[in-house]
């Protein structure tokens, strides 16, 4: 919206009647009523300044967005930390935290660049190759580096954990349509349960019996002495402090 001409259907017709703030209204004050506790999110995959008007208009209009919404399918080629960054400041300056809903990086032949709208690409058999699959695993992990590095970056979300029934058949899966992990899955393990993952870990204490342990939002466990305590690391949170 406010452009909207693929068919005829249900969504379309709302918007024509209420408009596309109003229709947006619509959603989230119905899902608010439905979950009070959901995080509801405005997302899209347009990162044009359209996104940006729309999302201006609603929160002009005061409808609370919990997080904002960016789709990254990059079938026709990895964005880059350069313009994935810019995307980030871009629309970090409202001040919501960001979901990257969907991310794709293909493990095979690239879309052509020029085309508007990826559902117009259609290839009968989309082969994952020994090339492709080395480029996506490099890109996986430079994407997910990027986007953990930014602080308005609350989730993130691969689209698709498999090549079998991939949006547009294509050989965006971090795994095989036989089930047989890609070297992109073996990248993405290694950061988040290898470098990112603060597993059991014994420290020792300064003089004072003080220890500073710096990581990832979450919920952490500590034992010593044959006691035990929990604290958690959340947005908004500098500091945490636990005695033992």
């Amino acid at each position: 919206m406010p452009v909207f001409g693929k068919e005829e259907n249900g969504i379309t017709r709302l918007a024509r009647e209420l408009g596309r703030i109003g229709t947006i209204r619509l959603a989230f004050e119905e899902a608010r009523a439905a979950n009070p506790h959901a995080t509801l999110v405005l997302n899209d995959f347009d990162m044009s300044t359209a996104y940006d008007c729309l999302l201006e208009g609603v929160l002009e209009s005061g409808i609370a967005i919990d997080a904002l919404g960016l789709q990254s399918h990059m079938h026709q080629g990895y964005w880059g930390e350069e313009k994935t960054l810019a995307i980030l400041e871009r629309f970090s300056r409202y001040g919501i935290p960001i979901h990257f809903t969907e991310s794709t990086l293909l493990s095979g032949q690239l879309m052509p660049p020029g085309i508007q709208d990826l559902n117009d690409h259609h290839v009968p058999d989309w082969p994952s190759t020994p090339d492709g699959e080395a480029r996506q695993a490099d890109e996986l992990a430079r994407h997910y580096r990027t986007l953990l590095s930014h602080p308005s970056v609350d989730v993130v979300t691969y689209w698709g954990l498999t090549d079998a029934g991939a949006w547009l058949g294509a050989p965006s899966g971090l795994v095989r349509a036989d089930g047989t992990p890609k070297p992109a899955y073996e990248a993405l393990r290694a950061l988040v349960k290898g470098e990112w993952w603060l597993a059991p870990t014994l420290m020792l204490t300064d003089g004072d019996g003080g220890l500073d342990v710096r990581g990832w939002f979450g919920r952490y466990e500590v034992v010593a002495g044959g006691r035990r305590a929990s604290f958690e690391v959340t947005r908004g949170v500098g500091e945490v402090g636990v005695t033992l």
